[in-house]
């Protein structure tokens, strides 16, 4: 039940972001001018924790030995729950900010603050936790292997998307690089010496693409030649290939993976040529937690906001934030800040425009208040426990 006392209360959560406002947004339109690859955002990770710290957080830096990773931290007046804001910050190569991180950063950033601001006795600890290189790299993979969300008892974040959702899940996914080596030779006189590695890449695509029809449909695969050989008329002695597979979980991914790779192996020992298979970390499919949704999209409504229905089909990509809800509580909720796809110039526009500061200011306080339901209601947080307990034993 909601009262007086929490309206009103939340309302002082909402003005606390507005007074933070001017300072948000200029750090999300400073990532945003600056973009910077996973695992090389120094100077996003530096804006961030400056930030953090002038205004009384406790700063670790180079957590679970990745450079520009941290945990800043503000501990609350009595014992409560510990409750995270993530922070992503990365850019795409060529794209900068189309996935928006600048304003995932910043969204959690002003969250913790205004709720600093709004109660200095707030019942719990609040974490930010910067997690570099989503885009492919796997921070938080990485970030969880060293035990970092371990005592949390919920985690958050809040992405921005064409749409306001409060949920909308996430595929298991690996990305994975094939390298295919020949045999060098004239190509006109004498191709009878060589052994084309470039044969052996387009067979290998050829190959994946005959197993499609055999895939359930939660399952995507996508490729890149990423080397194709130096001449036409040079036999290529070596080539490479990027892929990305994903499935619903990791489990049936295990089974994808091995007919792809399968599939690359026979396809390349046909016509001679030698293959070698490096895989990535892999990212784990999303757990959101529901409970914890419901929260976010009554915030975001309560403030104006239309939040869309999840999508039944197709829509889902993958994250490293799947480790985590596989961890702790966790959910990733949505913004709209315009009406493009992410991953494309026109998202990058937009993550950067007047209408994505808008999202970024909703979201700071969506994640803000959602925060306070979870430290303010006994209940609200056994229930998230609960299920994420439950979930658990239904996905083991």
């Amino acid at each position: 039940m909601i009262t007086k006392d929490i309206l009103s209360e939340k309302l002082i959560i909402q003005q606390a972001v507005d007074n933070r406002d001017s300072e948000i947004r200029d750090l999300a339109l400073k990532i945003h001018a600056n973009p910077e690859l996973g695992f090389k955002e120094y100077k996003a990770a530096e804006w961030i924790t400056n930030t953090l710290e002038k205004a009384g957080f406790k700063v670790e830096k180079g957590v679970a030995n990745i450079e520009t990773a941290f945990v800043a931290t503000w501990e609350g007046s009595s014992e409560g729950p510990t409750i995270a804001f993530i922070a992503e910050y990365d850019a795409l190569p060529e794209l900068g900010h189309g996935c928006g991180h600048n304003i995932i950063a910043s969204s959690s950033v002003g969250a913790a603050l205004a709720i600093k601001d709004a109660f200095p006795n707030f019942p719990g600890t609040i974490k930010v936790i910067g997690t570099p290189a989503e885009e492919g790299g796997g921070g938080k993979i990485i970030m969880c292997e060293h035990g970092v969300f371990d005592d949390l008892d919920a985690a958050m974040m809040c992405h921005p998307l064409r749409d306001s959702l409060a949920y909308l899940g996430g595929l298991a996914a690996v990305n994975t690089t094939f390298k295919f080596y020949g045999k060098e030779s004239h190509a006109a006189f004498a191709p009878e010496d060589g052994i084309s590695a470039l044969d052996a890449v387009i067979n290998s695509f050829n190959a994946i693409n005959s197993l499609r029809q055999f895939f359930t449909d939660d399952v995507r695969i996508h490729g890149i030649i990423t080397k194709g050989g130096d001449a036409s008329n040079v036999v290529p002695a070596y080539c490479e290939a990027k892929f990305g597979i994903r499935a619903s979980t990791r489990k049936r991914l295990e089974l994808v993976k091995e007919k792809v790779y399968n599939a690359v192996r026979h396809s390349t020992a046909a016509v001679g040529a030698k293959c070698e298979i490096e895989e990535g970390l892999v990212y784990a499919e999303r757990n959101d937690n529901l409970t914890m949704a419901d929260l976010f999209k009554d915030n975001l409504e309560s403030m104006g906001v239309q939040v869309k229905e999840r999508p039944k089909q197709g829509g889902i990509a993958s994250s490293d934030i799947g480790n985590v809800s596989q961890i702790v509580p966790t959910v990733q909720s949505y913004i709209k800040i315009g009406d493009a796809p992410n991953h494309t110039p026109e998202f990058t526009r937009d993550s950067g425009s007047e209408r994505g500061m808008v999202g970024l200011n909703q979201a700071a306080k969506a994640l803000a208040m959602t925060a306070y339901d979870l430290a303010v209601d006994p209940e609200i947080l056994k229930n998230v426990k609960e299920e994420f307990e439950n979930s658990k034993k239904v996905n083991n």
